[in-house]
């Protein structure tokens, strides 16, 4: 965005002041310095270099952490009574990452012009997405905003903190395994070939561990460009195959049926399943609507179907626990509880409950799987070498037997 220097008087202390203001355009730069009690005298345009955001777009994109950030300050002003056109502008003041600097700015002005906040911000779901942009209407409808978006901000870092829990844990062993892959690459290419040529140059027999691992060495010395190839022809193909329809069934299906990892997974889909429907339901979001936005932030194909299916049901007079009952992807205890919920007019309270129960499950197996990982990788690298020197020593001690 645009930097503007200006000169301007401070009507309170009746001093003349210089300074600079980061704004969407002049308008608006001359509507802050007035909010900021001060007589405009000149301002100008700062012409600056593009930062690297600016240079490479895809860094430039709004994270969930400057979601949760903007939630919780957002909530934080209105609870304090600030007006909203001021709220945002203050948070413009504030926000570091320059996209959503941008589009607050939009958004403020449209504001200011008489349009609704959640329908400003819904021209922008593609950055604020369905889930945040419903919660606003609601709020608004009520007018209850402020709470609205203090329970918003809660959900948002519960959800954030989970998701880096997850990623946090799992960093360490991914940097082993790909540091042991690249070691192992090294190895084949660089040091086997100058240890097998002196057993090559003996002419004796060689035990077939040693013709495996010399073989695998010599491929991959003379055609690593061809491996580099298959690995790049693979990745590529394999992302366009979970972007086609059949492809992402599938993948999603095997994220919740692969051995160990897939537990980890249908938990996670059930804590942002189970989350996103009490926030909305607290928020008093329609049943109906709530199911169809929660389908299309759960992230799964596999329970954006369940959920579709449910919503026809419901539509047509059933519970959604009489629907979840009969899905072996949703654990009967899901299921009953919320038809414990919907009985007994509590249904946001038992969501809520459930997502909390399985974000502790996540955390504890989370913390199991890293503490088994550790172990697993120390024997897979102790096998790996212990293989490689077998297969070298062996026969090098062969031919010192033979003298």
């Amino acid at each position: 965005m645009p930097v503007f220097e200006y000169e301007a008087i401070d009507n309170e202390k009746d001093v003349r002041t210089k300074g600079s203001i980061e704004t969407l355009d002049r308008e608006m730069a001359e509507g802050e310095i007035a909010e900021m009690g001060m007589t405009l005298i000149s301002l100008e345009e700062k012409k600056k270099s593009k930062d690297i955001a600016e240079l490479l777009p895809f860094l430039n994109k709004v994270s969930k952490k400057d979601l949760v950030v903007f939630s919780r300050q957002f909530s934080v002003l209105l609870k304090a009574n600030v007006p909203v056109v001021q709220s945002i502008r203050i948070l413009i003041r504030q926000t570091k990452n320059p996209k959503l600097k941008a589009v607050l700015s939009e958004v403020t002005d449209e504001v200011d012009g008489g349009m609704r906040l959640s329908e400003s911000l819904g021209r922008h779901a593609k950055i604020f997405g369905d889930f945040f942009i419903a919660m606003i209407e609601s709020g608004e409808t009520s007018g209850r905003l402020d709470e609205v978006l203090e329970y918003l901000a809660d959900q948002q870092e519960k959800d954030y903190d989970l998701m880096s829990k997850i990623k946090g844990a799992m960093t360490y062993p991914i940097f082993i395994v790909c540091g042991l892959f690249v070691v192992g690459i090294i190895m084949m290419i660089v040091v086997i070939p100058k240890l097998t040529d002196i057993l090559k140059e003996t002419g004796g027999e060689l035990p077939m561990s040693t013709k495996i691992l010399i073989g695998a060495s010599d491929f991959m010395s003379g055609y690593w460009w061809l491996l580099l190839i298959l690995i790049g022809f693979l990745v590529f193909g394999m992302g366009r195959i979970i972007k086609t329809p059949w492809g992402r069934i599938y993948w999603n299906w095997l994220l919740i049926k692969i051995p160990v990892f897939g537990k980890l997974f249908q938990r996670i889909y059930l804590v942002r399943m189970t989350r996103s429907l009490a926030t909305l339901s607290t928020g008093g979001i329609p049943l109906v609507e709530a199911l169809k936005i929660t389908s299309q932030v759960v992230g799964n194909k596999v329970y954006r179907d369940i959920i579709d299916e449910t919503i026809d049901q419901v539509e047509e007079g059933s519970t959604i626990g009489s629907v979840f009952v009969t899905k072996k992807e949703v654990p009967a205890m899901v299921s009953y509880m919320i038809s414990v919920g919907e009985q007994t007019g509590k249904l946001d309270l038992v969501l809520e409950k459930l997502s909390d129960f399985y974000a502790r499950e996540i955390d504890n197996m989370v913390a199991n799987m890293v503490s088994l990982i550790e172990p697993l990788i120390m024997v897979i690298l102790g096998v790996a070498v212990g293989t490689m020197v077998a297969a070298i020593i062996m026969p090098m001690y062969n031919l010192a037997s033979s003298f």
